[in-house]
């Protein structure tokens, strides 16, 4: 006989097999499909092998067994375990807030209150709405939404951003902490509206439209924590100035954020400090420093503090910096905790192309006698431009001191880091900041912790630090320091969304609505940030912006029946960003009519036109938008940025940001046991268009659709390349000179495989 052993032990109940096989056919009605006597069997076997089964051990091996069934054949089995999963949420969140376990979801003015009497919640969403606005709130809770999770994505929701007293509880569930995102975000509207606001932010979460981003899906009606993503510093170079730094990173990363931080202004091994010859030590201890801090404050226990340095090719530290992540060599000049960048003029590229000769400068002692940093330069056309006007001084300055080594040789290094260690990121300095919108207030020095961020940057220096009485004073001009706000379009059910449902479609197509009230989402989150370092908030201000992303590219190219190395995906791309800037740039006018316009508005290429012209867009329809926008405004300095969001895109159950899927099929090794993972909505039609997994892609294709879709991103895209291990260095080389060519700005990992590749075309030289 075995028994069910529930309540911690206190009672114990006769296995009742009749029971739990009724249990079954209920889900088993919804996929008929399923062999279930077969799963029945196994089940009832393995039980039969216990005396004792916990019930929460019963209903995970329940589930186990479902997920273990998955296969290309069969994908319906990941749905059934996330309809045992989904089940023993509701009887946990019942059982704990004391409701019928039939109704699914209880009292959500009750869920309110109990967490933020516990100190979870923080009492905002409370305090901003009526008991009787909650409970009309509560009523567009719709439980049969839940069903479009799949398994991993249900189950990363729960153990990771569900709102709970403690660990392993159940107490929040998935639709709540949609409409609690919504409720939060809009709490600052006007009452007389702000109802209907939460209604669309819940309509375009709760039907995976879009995702927030991962601070403020964990965040957001909690008590603490901050909302934005990723931060970029700007270290200046000074003692107080780089410890600054290292603070400023630490307060972010005990927050949830990420960090990029531009080393570029430091100067080199060998400078001099007050005067005194060879006394620096150059960028690499200060490295050292920023990895320790990425170990040492971790964000909030749920992973490793993330930290991405950024280093000028023409920094004379450069060859050292380029080695910081190998695992051969000095291991004191070798930090693995962060993650490296290389900032990339065209010149560069220019000379890696000939084969000729390059230039490494002190920032320092360049500031000393010419008064002016290098990297304040750019390009402001293609082969010419100031940067390599002052390069070029440099070079011919027999009282500069420099370096000089072949372009190629730096190149060799970069590459050889890659393939060994996926990194260093890939900056495109000139192209930036050519493209950038407000360059009217500012340079763009470096990204972030995942290369999509573009925006404005200088550093925060001490004015003045006096005494008083008992007190010390620190007066800082605060710099640009860059925050990014960040959600993603789910593209695989945004875009088919009015073609699935064509006889639901309202007045709005299902994008436009989306983006609209996603915009408004994002813009929300600026003002109700609490960001951790002071000057975060002023530049979150000053240029309110914004990273509207999408996710789901491969997964909506197989539904659309497009392959992915095919001209008709470019063409894609530039057709589908394009609808998605438009609409993102209009619903930032609506709110600059309605909200006002932001600060850094006045004198941008948004006012003045050229940001539409230089991306060639003279429809018009595009005519009458820029017109309005500079005769209106726009609320934010910048609006689209494509991040990887991988958390975010399992949630939904799609694909990562622009990347191609890892296979049609595979296992992802866990502790105990391995999960199948199976490419979304995969079908007899949807099989050939994910049948080559992200090795067998053309990455030239690739390049290819990014540049398509790069001229309608204001800021840039998360993009990686995916290598054989093997890949002959020329080839690698020809990606990234293919990749500076066609225009973009950045490129993230280039990840390569540890296992042959057959059939590898695109390589083949």
């Amino acid at each position: 006989m075995t028994y069910i052993v529930k309540d911690n032990g206190k009672r114990r109940l006769p296995f009742d097999a009749t029971r739990i096989s009724r249990y079954l056919d209920q889900i088993h009605a919804e996929f008929p499909q399923l062999d279930l006597a077969d799963y029945k069997q196994k089940l009832l076997a393995f039980i039969g092998t216990r005396d004792d089964f916990a019930a929460d051990d019963l209903i995970d091996h329940m589930i186990r067994e479902a997920e273990s069934r998955t296969d290309v054949h069969l994908p319906q089995w990941d749905a059934f375990a996330a309809r045992l999963y989904l089940n023993k949420l509701y009887k946990k969140a019942s059982k704990n807030r004391f409701y019928d376990a039939d109704d699914r979801y209880g009292s959500y003015v009750g869920l309110q209150e109990s967490l933020a009497g516990r100190g979870i919640y923080s009492g905002d969403i409370l305090r901003a709405y009526s008991k009787d606005e909650l409970i009309e709130a509560g009523l567009l809770i719709d439980p049969e939404k839940d069903k479009l999770f799949n398994y991993p994505g249900l189950y990363l929701l729960a153990t990771r951003y569900l709102a709970s007293p403690e660990l392993g509880e159940v107490y929040e569930l998935p639709q709540e902490r949609w409409l609690t995102i919504a409720l939060c975000l809009m709490q600052n509207e006007p009452r007389a509206t702000r109802l209907a606001l939460v209604r669309e932010a819940y309509w375009a979460l709760s039907n995976l439209y879009m995702t927030v981003a991962t601070p403020t899906l964990t965040n957001a009606g909690k008590r603490g924590g901050q909302l934005s993503s990723c931060f970029i510093d700007t270290v200046d170079d000074s003692l107080q100035g780089i410890y600054d730094s290292n603070t400023d990173c630490a307060r972010v990363s005990k927050h949830g954020g990420g960090v990029g931080a531009y080393l570029g202004f430091i100067r080199s091994s060998g400078s001099a400090i007050r005067g005194v010859a060879r006394a620096s030590g150059g960028v690499i201890p200060w490295v050292k420093q920023l990895n320790n801090t990425a170990v040492s404050v971790d964000q909030l226990g749920q992973r490793k503090g993330a930290i991405a340095v950024y280093l000028d090719v023409f920094h004379k530290d450069i060859e050292a910096f380029l080695d910081l992540r190998l695992n051969n060599g000095d291991q004191r000049l070798r930090a693995h905790d962060i993650f490296t960048s290389v900032c990339i003029p065209d010149i560069f590229m220019e000379a890696v192309e000939r084969r000729g000769d390059w230039y490494l400068f002190d920032p320092h002692e360049v500031h000393e006698k010419k008064g002016w940093y290098l990297q304040d330069f750019y390009d402001e056309r293609r082969g010419s431009g100031t940067f390599r006007e002052k390069y070029r001084e440099l070079v011919s300055d027999e009282t500069i001191g420099k370096k000089i080594v072949k372009a190629i040789d730096i190149a060799k290094r970069i590459m050889l880091s890659q393939l060994e260690t996926g990194t260093p990121f890939m900056f495109y300095r000139d192209e930036v900041n050519r493209m950038n919108p407000n360059k009217h207030l500012g340079m763009i020095y470096s990204s972030n912790l995942c290369t999509e961020i573009l925006q404005n940057m200088s550093p925060t220096r001490v004015i003045q630090e006096i005494i008083s009485g008992d007190q010390i004073v620190t007066t800082k001009k605060a710099g640009d320091f860059v925050v990014c706000n960040l959600s993603s379009i789910n593209l695989a059910r945004a875009v088919t969304a009015d073609e699935k449902n064509a006889e639901l479609i309202t007045e709005r197509p299902t994008l436009e609505r989306l983006i609209d009230i996603q915009v408004r989402m994002l813009d929300n989150v600026i003002d109700l940030n609490r960001l951790p370092v002071p000057q975060a908030a002023i530049t979150n201000q000053k240029y309110r912006a914004i990273g509207l992303g999408t996710f789901g590219w491969h997964h909506l190219l197989a539904l659309k029946g497009i392959d992915w190395n095919s001209p008709a995906a470019e063409d894609y791309a530039d057709a589908l960003y394009q609808e998605i800037n438009y609409i993102a740039i209009r619903a930032s006018h609506a709110l600059a009519k309605e909200k006002g316009p932001g600060k850094a508005f006045r004198g941008s290429e948004w006012q003045t036109g050229e940001y539409f012209q230089r991306r060639g867009y003279t429809s018009e329809r595009w005519r009458k938008l820029a017109a309005a926008v500079s005769d209106g405004g726009l609320r934010n300095a910048w609006l689209i940025a494509v991040a990887p969001n991988m958390s975010t895109a399992q949630i939904a159950g799609s694909t990562a940001s622009i990347d191609p899927i890892f296979s049609v099929f595979y296992y992802e090794e866990k502790k105990d046991y391995r999960r199948p993972v199976i490419a979304p909505d995969l079908s007899l039609e949807t099989y050939p268009y994910y049948e080559r997994g992200a090795y067998k892609l053309d990455q030239f294709a690739s390049i290819r659709q990014n540049a398509r879709r790069q001229r309608h991103v204001d800021q840039s895209q998360s993009f990686n390349f995916y290598v054989p291990s093997a890949i002959k260095a020329g080839k690698l080389l020809e990606l990234h000179l293919t990749a500076w060519r066609e225009g973009l700005k950045t490129t993230y990992y280039v990840r390569s495989n540890d296992i042959d590749i057959n059939e590898c075309e695109w390589c083949s030289s």
